[in-house]
């Protein structure tokens, strides 16, 4: 079966003329809230279950393709491997702060001041970094499956389970429709959480919006992971975090998510039993509750402070 047209856009976003794919996903008058993907996969790939479940807590539900993926301006760079790209000095093509500042753009597309982030994957690690750009944009933070923005690159390697990464360089299919196709969804099934069974009717439903395969080009990937940060450290974050982590995840270790916790004044860590590197549909309504108790956070805290307070020095840490 080959894949359908991609949906177009709600809109761009521009960022020094970098355009920017964005979606209105639902939920006009709730509370903003911005879904930050990972790497190579594009705003597709985010379930529609997850996003209903998120409208159905209150929020207004946006989210957009990455530079280098989906629909959003691709940089036809020098090769990047993923893992190699860790090391290089050079920057391939962009920096994090560049990353950073086009979802400060899709912010103003969106007609939003502000935000609660959403980010899965790589995408909590732009979250993290968009936070620190652009603190007074963002809200709250939610971190699925993520890695710390203050490692470095030997301790990134030491979060990777590099038997599953082998594995996945070992998945090899046509370069056809069919063929694209039939890659995302193996690639879909093996990030897919072994304490679930695999929905293979709704990662198709995602995967088939994609003209092509989005994780068929590694230098993409690498270019996306090569975006060096000069930035701030998780400690000058002072909003609401809550850092969610699968005890199956086949990429990252718990290490990761315990590290990240630590790193980030006063975030709250739940490990999530079962779970692996996506987020299945029985662990929609959990991870949409984690979202919308980590926003009333954020929005009790504006109550009781002013803007230039922040937030709450003298909340506990809740691990």
């Amino acid at each position: 079966m080959n894949q359908s047209q991609s949906p177009a856009p709600t809109g761009y976003a521009d960022n020094g003329g970098v355009r920017i794919a964005y979606e209105d996903l639902g939920g006009a008058g709730g509370e903003p809230l911005l879904l930050v993907m990972g790497s190579a996969v594009t705003r597709f790939w985010w379930p529609e279950g997850l996003v209903r479940a998120f409208i159905d807590r209150g929020f207004h539900v946006a989210a957009f393709d990455n530079r280098d993926s989906g629909q959003s301006a691709h940089f036809p760079a020098a090769k990047a491997r993923p893992v190699t790209a860790l090391f290089r000095k050079e920057v391939p093509a962009y920096t994090g702060e560049d990353v950073a500042d086009d979802a400060a753009a899709v912010l103003d597309a969106l007609g939003w001041d502000s935000a609660h982030l959403f980010g899965h994957s790589n995408g909590g690690l732009r979250a993290q970094r968009i936070a620190l750009r652009h603190p007074g944009r963002v809200r709250s933070l939610a971190l699925s499956a993520s890695v710390s923005s203050d490692a470095g690159s030997l301790k990134l390697l030491r979060y990777i389970h590099f038997g599953f990464v082998a594995k996945m360089a070992r998945l090899k299919f046509p370069d056809t429709p069919d063929g694209d196709l039939a890659l995302s969804l193996a690639v879909s099934r093996a990030l897919a959480s072994p304490g679930f069974p695999f929905d293979e009717a709704e990662a198709r439903s995602r995967v088939e919006k994609d003209t092509g395969s989005p994780v068929r080009d590694p230098n993409s990937m690498g270019r996306q992971l090569g975006a060096h940060w000069s930035g701030p450290a998780l400690g000058a974050l002072r909003v609401p975090t809550v850092v969610l982590h699968g005890d199956s995840d086949q990429l990252l270790r718990t290490s990761a998510a315990r590290d990240l916790a630590a790193a980030i004044p006063h975030a709250r860590l739940v490990l999530t039993p079962g779970v692996g590197h996506d987020i299945p549909g029985p662990m929609y309504d959990a991870y949409a509750e984690e979202v919308r108790k980590n926003a009333d956070d954020a929005r009790l805290h504006a109550s009781l402070y002013s803007a230039a307070m922040g937030y709450n020095e003298t909340s506990p840490t809740i691990r």
